[in-house]
């Protein structure tokens, strides 16, 4: 038999991903700026619920927003003509994520001093997004009832790492198979602690409540 030569390697290989995104929470936090890293499969209505959001909350507070995408800046002009906050779109390389790194050079470019509330849509994948960790002070995921009440037991991971989820498009109820209380229980078992709303980008259903949720959370920051 050929020698074999076995290595233990106890620190995570993510541990220099996790030292940045320390350093961007505890940059924004300085700043007082509540910065939310919002995640998702593709179609689930980021764009949608974070434009409602903006425009809810706007005249109570300075808001950036930023937008993760391979290619385009269709997200990202998108928020900024329906709301008039300004927008940045992140190309990140081809890649399915964003990491603290790349968040860290965005918010150099961005300048987020003067913010109370910034929001990153991160790129639409429910695998990737979820393994790192970008720095933001909550995550918060959007999940479609178009996509199905399995959707925690085949992607654990980004319910399991979300501080916050948005059932969305309970508007098209009518018309999906979807069993709101087995989704929940599907949740809970993952992670107890999760906030859950159910939520409609479209009509506006239910958004007061996370309206209210972002407003204390700014105000935690601040204090």
């Amino acid at each position: 038999m050929g020698n074999v030569r076995t290595i233990t390697i106890n620190e995570s290989i993510f541990a220099n991903n996790d030292i940045v995104a320390l350093e961007n929470r505890e940059k924004m936090t300085k700043n007082g700026t509540f910065f939310i890293n919002v995640m998702s499969g593709p179609g689930a209505g980021k764009t949608t619920v974070l434009t409602r959001l903006i425009n809810m909350l706007k005249d109570e507070y300075k808001i950036g927003e930023m937008d993760v995408d391979i290619k385009s800046t269709l997200d990202a002009q998108t928020v900024a003509d329906a709301t008039g906050v300004k927008s940045m779109q992140i190309h990140n390389g081809g890649l399915c994520h964003i990491d603290a790194d790349m968040t860290a050079r965005a918010l150099e470019e961005y300048s987020t001093e003067d913010l109370d509330l910034l929001i990153m849509e991160n790129i639409g994948n429910m695998v990737c997004p979820a393994e790192f960790d970008t720095g933001a002070h909550k995550n918060v995921m959007l999940w479609s009832i178009t996509e199905g009440d399995d959707k925690p037991l085949k992607y654990p991971l980004m319910f399991t790492v979300s501080d916050v989820i948005l059932i969305n498009k309970i508007d098209a109820i009518d018309y999906f198979d979807f069993d709101f209380e087995l989704a929940e229980h599907h949740i809970r078992a993952l992670n107890p602690d999760a906030l859950i709303f159910r939520i409609s980008g479209n009509t506006g259903e239910g958004m007061d409540a996370v309206a209210q949720w972002v407003r204390s959370e700014i105000e935690r920051i601040k204090k």
